[in-house]
């Protein structure tokens, strides 16, 4: 999974929410009503920064038109392992924006994905004194307890709840949370499945799992057909890609078996736990029938469709 993409995609779609949250120690008493936030340009950068530069680093300028209160740059990036973290680098990065944006409000932010010890602050000096003091706000994702976010109207916050802290029983809760909030908090219906694969992507719900939070949560979920439509079509999706990669590779290997319990996984996903009668039609059948079910898997209303003779 590319983290680093997956975090500046956020941040670009939802920058004003993706401060509140990732940098809201500086950016919660901001006048946001009448600020203007802008991306810094890529290739501008490029330019002046050469080799320094990450494409995945995401500066964004908050302007203010009206003239209450001067620019300010933030420098956000995402690092996944917080072990290959380089202060140094970072405090490059923002003197340089600083210099070519002619600027001295900048805020640098970091992003942790996983725990792990990072440095906090950079100082160089000598005997008598620092001469120069370089430190950086991190949101370290996996500390933050997830039950502080559970009805969070951030939709940046409702969507890493699942790479927030939480006890394992409260996974699934967790889970429904971020899909009710993506349900609830974005109308627009193409980025509703973008972020239901980006929750998906990171919650990594088991099948057990997955059936159970649609017998426990989404029943009673107030979003109950929004969050139907983003699912059944991002994991049709899915499906689909797992299906025709899992079928070409039993194929090649000649495996009956290995068929067989690709089929059963895609059935589970789809209609829940499998009867007994199911499972004994999966364990007999012929590699010729396993291929006519497995195409039929995501297209059928129901299992006795997908299952019947021919």
């Amino acid at each position: 999974m590319n983290h680093d993409q997956n975090f500046k995609n956020l941040i670009l779609d939802y920058p004003r929410q993706a401060l509140e949250f990732f940098a809201a120690a500086e950016a919660g008493a901001l006048a946001w009503e009448t600020a203007r936030i802008t991306p810094v340009r890529q290739e501008q950068v490029q330019e002046r920064l050469g080799e320094r530069f990450r494409e995945l680093d995401t500066p964004l300028l908050v302007e203010w038109p009206d003239g209450r209160r001067a620019a300010l740059l933030f420098v956000v990036e995402e690092e996944t392992q917080p072990g290959r973290f380089s202060i140094h680098r970072l405090a490059h990065y923002c003197l340089d924006l600083a210099e070519l944006l002619d600027t001295e409000r900048v805020v640098p932010v970091v992003i942790f994905l996983r725990s792990g010890a990072h440095p906090d602050e950079l100082r160089l000096g000598g005997e008598q004194q620092v001469y120069l003091r370089f430190h950086y706000l991190a949101c370290d994702l996996s500390r933050l307890p997830a039950t502080q976010y559970l009805n969070s109207a951030n939709l940046v916050a409702r969507l890493n709840l699942v790479n927030m802290a939480y006890a394992p029983e409260q996974r699934l809760e967790v889970y429904a949370r971020a899909q009710d909030g993506l349900a609830g908090l974005e109308s627009n219906w193409d980025q509703r499945l973008k972020y239901a694969d980006f929750i998906d992507g990171y919650a990594q719900l088991s099948e057990t799992e997955w059936a159970q939070y649609r017998r426990e949560y989404l029943a009673d979920s107030d979003q109950r057909e929004v969050i139907m439509g983003m699912l059944s079509y991002s994991r049709k999706e899915g499906l689909q890609q797992g299906l025709q990669q899992g079928l070409q590779q039993g194929l090649q290997q000649g495996l009956q078996q290995g068929e067989a319990l690709l089929l059963r996984r895609l059935l589970i996903r789809r209609f829940g736990p499998l009867p007994e009668w199911a499972e004994r039609r999966l364990t007999d059948a012929e590699p010729a029938q396993l291929e006519r079910w497995g195409e039929r898997v995501l297209e059928a209303a129901t299992l006795e469709a997908v299952l019947a003779d021919g």
